[in-house]
């Protein structure tokens, strides 16, 4: 049985396997692996699955659900807040079943073969303090989606008094990540089989060149995903249609949702700061150095005015900070100036709809030069990002500038961006002066295939996720 939450008719009804046939389900995710060893873990918690807005987390978990489960009873608290009842006045899970099945009498929920969907949790903080009580029942599963937003603290007044009278089960929640579509996804998306990946593994471990036929088809994709991105309504708008005007109107209507965020979720004081910031962002990243400053976000404008809502930003998903290190050594992280830092989308997608129109046509021709380099660092940024590495960089005064440093087989690695073969100055610095500066490998990205010059391995952008080291 599968009982939806959602509908004006008796507070719910059931609805047949195809309602949750769309965005994403069609489509292979790697969340679907940590749901199933999240499941297979001995006396695991009830699993909340936070991420951006519209990044998949709904129709992923539910899919996984109505799979695995012989029941799954879905609660929607956004659209249906009145469902906040079913936990009130008290938590006891039996008491929280008899409230729902008064108002659902066909229910059937059985110990041992139902799991709970509770969809932004956030929403209702009480139904979030009874993963406690389900945990420590034991009688059934629990699974949950929140908005970074929510997740991280960020309410209305009304959610915040709410809160306050709740308690949250510190201890007994388990929390996974969740991002849009990243480029293996992508690949998945569009038909590429794993034997197709195996094969760009082949190639990159042993450093040897991919087939032309093979190398092109994936340029094509590879230009194809910086425009479109990973969110997941765009990316079945562009498989549907292959209209480039519709897909970029999703993604702006997504980048107004995210406004409105701003205006619902953010302090008073802080709502107009917030989008200053956000709106600054392609603009930062036009500049030769893309250091972030606030000064660039208004004249005169200083990091005590809008720290806190670059935090904000960045605390949705929806930005991700890449920090300038002292030097380029192992941990990254231990060695990054915490005042200095650039700012990337953490979806390359929705940067270029952030840009002027006829981006998109260029990048589907191959040239990926505009806004002095924007597009590949951002590029990469989405790749490291949501295979869930840190970003960092390394820049001197001096004159040595490395795109990224990465950690990759225990070493620190520099990552340069380029759009075609050739020197890096900084890079083939660095490389020159071990004693000076300890990198002893690089990495370059760019528009060619496989090769090896010396210390610098060379790999076409469509072979970036193959780096998949995380750092720490």
């Amino acid at each position: 049985m599968y009982l939806y939450a959602g509908s004006r008719r008796e507070n719910v009804f059931e609805v047949s396997k195809s309602r949750w046939e769309n965005v994403d389900n069609m489509y292979r995710r790697k969340i679907e692996k940590k749901l199933s060893e999240w499941l297979g873990t001995p006396k695991h918690k009830p699993l909340v699955v936070k991420g951006v807005r519209q990044c998949g987390k709904t129709s992923s978990v539910l899919a996984f659900a109505e799979k695995t489960f012989k029941n799954v009873v879905y609660l929607d608290f956004r659209e249906h807040p009145d469902y906040k009842k079913f936990f009130t006045p008290n938590l006891e899970v039996d008491s929280i079943i008899m409230r729902l099945t008064a108002a659902i009498p066909t229910a059937e929920i059985e110990p041992g073969n139902t799991c709970f969907v509770f969809d932004e949790i956030q929403d209702c903080p009480k139904a979030r303090g009874s993963l406690k009580y389900f945990y420590l029942d034991g009688r059934y599963e629990v699974m949950c989606t929140g908005s970074l937003l929510g997740v991280n603290g960020y309410k209305t007044p009304e959610e915040k008094k709410e809160e306050e009278e709740s308690s949250i089960p510190v201890g007994f929640e388990e929390i996974v990540d969740m991002y849009p579509f990243d480029f293996e996804e992508w690949l998945w998306a569009n038909g590429i089989k794993d034997v197709h990946i195996d094969y760009l593994k082949e190639c990159f471990d042993g450093e040897k060149p991919v087939d032309e036929a093979i190398h092109n088809r994936f340029r094509e994709l590879l230009n194809q995903y910086v425009i479109v991105g990973g969110m997941p309504e765009v990316i079945q708008t562009f498989l549907e249609t292959k209209q480039i005007g519709k897909v970029l109107s999703v993604q702006r209507r997504i980048i107004d949702e995210y406004k409105a965020d701003m205006v619902k979720y953010a302090p008073a004081a802080d709502k107009s700061r917030i989008r200053e910031c956000f709106e600054s962002i392609p603009g930062q990243l036009a500049r030769e150095y893309k250091k972030f400053q606030y000064s660039a976000v208004r004249k005169g404008g200083r990091g005590r005015d809008y720290e806190g809502s670059l935090q904000w930003i960045e605390d949705a998903g929806i930005i991700r900070r890449c920090y300038n290190t002292d030097i380029t050594e192992l941990p990254l992280d231990g060695n990054k100036i915490q005042s200095e830092f650039k700012v990337y989308m953490a979806d390359i997608g929705l940067l270029i709809s952030m840009l002027e129109d006829g981006t998109q046509s260029s990048i589907l021709e191959g040239n990926l030069l505009g806004y002095k380099g924007a597009i590949f660092e951002n590029l990469a940024a989405d790749i490291f990002g949501k295979m869930g590495r840190k970003l960092y960089y390394y820049h001197k005064d001096t004159g040595v500038e490395l795109d990224f440093l990465i950690r990759y087989k225990n070493e620190c690695v520099p990552v340069e961006c380029k759009a075609r073969s050739g020197n890096a100055k900084s890079m083939k610095t660095v490389l020159g002066h071990p004693e000076k500066y300890h990198v002893f490998n690089a990495i370059k990205f760019g528009d060619y295939n496989v090769g090896r010059s010396d210390k610098t391995l060379t790999i076409p952008w469509y072979m970036a996720f193959l780096l998949n080291e995380k750092t720490i």
